[in-house]
């Protein structure tokens, strides 16, 4: 490849970059200017695949109903099943129903009871919100991305990137193995983590307990 060709592509390589940097530095900046309209949040997540049948679809409806009527705004990330039930019951309830959304390239998946908005582009800057977005977060039994979010949460707690904050787990059936494994492999077995790292979460079994453990934890 001649000298001249080889410049020229670098060039418009960087060009390219520097387009790619000055979009994402614009989504955080919007991003972030969206959160600041919302002083009182909590975050739910859970699975994308749980129906208006599902027994957690019903319970997320029914806690951020309880939620809203609190005053709290409920932030999902704008999809279906849980954070469908979440934006919901919020709605519902009269509340600020917020979703977090990703734009996908034939469609922007926001479900239809979110009545304030944000898409993103790259699911980076997205996620970055949703860590940044609450002063709770609810999660509910989920697949890949749930756990995701949650191991997110509890690592930036862990290491001191975020203040901490009530996390809480909703479904003790679901959710005690993958504690219960924390707590005798990561701090007993393998000393991977401290003792007090195990208590950055707390167990609901549903939608009232979730709702009565949040209001006590945060009079603390």
């Amino acid at each position: 490849m001649p000298k001249k060709r080889r410049i020229e592509e670098i060039i418009k390589k960087t060009e390219e970059m520097e387009e790619r940097l000055e979009r994402i530095g614009d989504e955080f900046r919007l991003g972030f200017e969206f959160l600041l309209n919302f002083e009182r949040a909590i975050s739910i997540f859970g699975s994308a695949r749980a129906n208006l049948e599902h027994k957690n679809y019903k319970e997320a409806e029914k806690l951020a109903f309880l939620l809203a009527k609190d005053g709290f705004t409920v932030i999902t990330g704008g999809g279906p099943g849980i954070m469908e039930a979440a934006n919901k019951g919020a709605s519902d309830a009269g509340g600020r129903s917020v979703g977090l959304n990703i734009m996908l390239e034939k469609e922007q998946r926001v479900n239809q009871y979110v009545n304030e908005a944000k898409a993103f582009h790259y699911f980076f800057t997205r996620k970055v919100m949703l860590a940044f977005a609450s002063q709770v977060y609810v999660f509910f039994p989920g697949g890949f991305g749930t756990l995701d979010e949650f191991f997110e949460m509890i690592t930036l707690i862990q290491t001191g990137k975020i203040n901490p904050l009530p996390i809480i787990l909703v479904e003790k059936h679901y959710w005690r193995p993958l504690v219960s494994w924390i707590e005798k492999s990561l701090y007993k077995q393998h000393k991977t983590i401290s003792k007090s790292d195990t208590r950055v979460y707390a167990l609901a079994d549903d939608a009232e307990e979730a709702h009565k453990l949040i209001k006590n934890l945060l009079k603390k």
